[in-house]
C-alpha cells in the first residue's frame, strides 16, 4: 500500500496489505506500531519518517523496515520491539539512517528472535535513560545507540543476530551511552548468538562524571550472555568520555578483526579490555589512549588465545600499556608499546586505584604463554617500569627491539614478588 501522509499511514497500519510504501516524507505526531509480518519501506530516495513528539517504530515480529531515514529525539527509541509474541520470527532492518536509539530488546515472554541488520547508520542517540543495565565486576553498563539485548531470564530464550555495516555517531559528535551493545541475561539466562558483526566508524561518549567508580560504557561491547562468532571493525572506534571502554568483552568472541584505529580520549578508558573469552583478536592499526588512567589493553578475567596488537600508545598518568591479571596464550606486538605518563588514578573493577604507567605489567594470577614484541618497549614517565613481571609468569619472551625508560627513577625490566619470566631476550635490561 502506497502512503503519502500520516492519515494514509494510519489506515495502512490496519489494512490487509503487508507492505507499507512511503512515497513522501511524513511528520508523525506519535509513534506507530507494525503488526506482525508488516513491512515498512521507502518508495523512493530521500524519504524520512519523523516523530514530532517522540516515539518511534514499534515492531511485533517478522517485520522489515528498509530504505528510510527515521528521526525522533535522540533519547527516544526510533525502532524497538513491543510484543508479547513467544516467537518474534525474523526482523530485518536495512538501509536506515536513524536519529534515536535502535533497541531490539526481548523480555520474559519472548523466546525466539532472528535479527538481520544491514547498512544501519545511527547519527545521534542518547541511551542513558534506559533502565535495563547489566551489572558485573562492580560496574553497571549503559545501553547503546544500537542495543541487542536478551532480557529474558529463560535460559532457552535466544536471539540470533547478523549485523553488517553498522555505523554510530560522528567524529566529535558521538552518540551518548555505549555505541554498539550486545548482551544476554547475565551468565545464566537468555542468550545472544552473533553470527557476524561488522562496523564502520563508531563514536561514543558515556557522559559519565570523572570519579564515578561504578558506571561504564563501551564503543563496541559484547556483554556476558552474548557469543560472537565473528566481529570485524572496519572503521575507527573512538570514545570520548570517562570510563568509556573502546572495545570490551564480557561474553565470548571467536574472532575479532580490528582494521581501524582504536582511540580513547577520556579518563579511565581502555582501548581493549577483556573479561570474557576471546579466541583470535587482531588490531591492525594503533590502539591509543590520552586520558588519565586510560590503558591500552587489560586482561582482567577470562582469557585470550591469540592476540595481535600492531602498536599501543598511552599518554596519561596511570595509563598502563598492557596489563595481565589472568592466563593468556600468545600475545604479539607488531611494532611497539609506548607509555608517556607516570603514576595516576584509574578505575579497576569498580574501584579507583593508583597505577604506574608501566608498558607491560604481568600481575599475580596473570601469565602469558608467549610474548613476542617485535619492536621497542618504551616508557617516559617517572617511577615506572617498562617490563614489569610483578608476581606473574611469562613463559616465553622475544624482544625484537630495545627497552627504554627515560623518566626519573624509571626501570627497564623488573621481575619481583615471586614473578617468573623467560629472560633470554632481556639481558642487560634486568634490574
Amino acid at each position: 500500500m502506497k502512503v503519502r501522509n500520516y492519515a494514509e499511514l494510519q489506515e495502512a497500519l490496519f489494512a490487509e496489505d503487508g507492505t507499507i510504501e512511503l512515497i513522501d516524507s511524513i511528520n508523525a505526531p506519535a509513534g506507530i506500531r507494525l503488526r506482525k509480518g508488516q513491512r515498512l519501506t521507502a518508495g523512493r530516495d530521500g524519504v524520512m519518517l519523523s516523530f514530532i513528539n517522540g516515539g518511534g517504530i514499534a515492531l511485533s515480529g517478522d517485520n522489515e523496515v528498509s530504505g528510510l531515514a527515521v528521526q525522533t529525539s535522540p533519547a527516544s527509541r526510533a525502532v524497538y520491539i513491543d510484543s508479547a509474541e513467544e516467537d518474534l520470527g525474523l526482523i530485518r532492518l536495512k538501509g536506515l539512517t536513524v536519529t534515536g536509539m535502535v533497541q531490539l530488546l526481548t523480555r520474559g515472554a519472548n523466546k525466539k528472535l532472528s535479527a538481520d541488520l544491514r547498512d544501519l547508520d545511527i547519527v545521534s542517540a542518547d541511551a542513558r535513560a534506559c533502565s535495563e543495565r547489566p551489572m558485573k565486576y562492580g560496574v553497571i553498563v549503559y545501553q547503546g545507540a544500537l542495543t541487542v539485548y536478551n532480557f529474558s531470564p529463560d535460559k532457552d530464550s535466544l536471539i540470533r543476530l547478523r549485523a553488517e555495516n553498522i555505523s554510530v555517531g560522528r567524529e566529535k559528535a558521538p552518540v551518548i551511552g555505549s555505541g554498539v551493545f550486545v548482551a544476554g541475561f547475565g551468565d545464566e539466562g537468555g542468550r545472544v548468538v552473533v553470527e557476524k558483526l561488522t562496523t564502520g566508524e563508531v563514536y561514543s561518549n558515556g557522559m559519565i562524571p570523572q570519579g564515578q567508580p561504578n558506571l561504564i560504557t563501551g564503543g563496541i561491547f559484547i556483554v556476558n550472555g552474548a557469543h560472537a562468532r565473528e566481529v570485524i571493525s572496519e572503521g575507527r572506534v573512538v570514545t570520548y568520555g570517562t570510563n568509556d571502554m573502546v572495545l570490551d568483552v564480557w561474553g565470548s568472541v571467536d574472532s575479532w578483526l580490528v582494521k581501524g584505529e582504536v582511540t580513547s580520549y577520556g579518563a579511565s578508558g581502555i582501548g581493549f579490555v577483556n573479561f570474557g573469552t576471546v579466541g583470535r583478536f587482531r588490531a591492525e592499526k594503533s590502539i591509543e589512549t590520552y586520558g588519565l588512567g586510560a590503558r591500552g589493553f587489560n586482561q582482567y578475567d577470562g582469557t585470550i588465545e591469540d592476540g595481535y596488537f600492531e602498536r599501543i600508545l598511552t599518554w596519561g598518568d596511570g595509563s598502563v600499556g598492557m596489563q595481565f591479571s589472568k592466563p593468556v596464550g600468545r600475545i604479539t606486538i607488531g611494532k611497539e608499546i609506548v607509555t608517556r605518563g607516570g603514576t595516576g588514578k584509574t578505575l579497576v573493577k569498580g574501584v579507583i586505584v593508583e597505577l604506574a604507567a608501566d608498558a607491560v605489567s604481568v600481575l599475580s594470577g596473570g601469565s602469558i604463554e608467549e610474548l613476542d614484541v617485535r619492536g621497542d618497549i618504551v616508557t617516559a614517565g617517572a617511577g615506572v617500569t617498562a617490563y614489569h613481571v610483578n608476581g606473574g609468569l611469562v613463559k616465553k619472551m622475544r624482544l625484537g627491539g630495545s627497552i627504554r625508560s627515560t623518566g626519573a627513577g624509571a626501570r627497564a625490566a623488573v621481575i619481583e614478588n615471586g614473578g617468573q619470566s623467560d629472560t633470554e631476550s632481556l639481558g642487560k635490561y634486568l634490574a
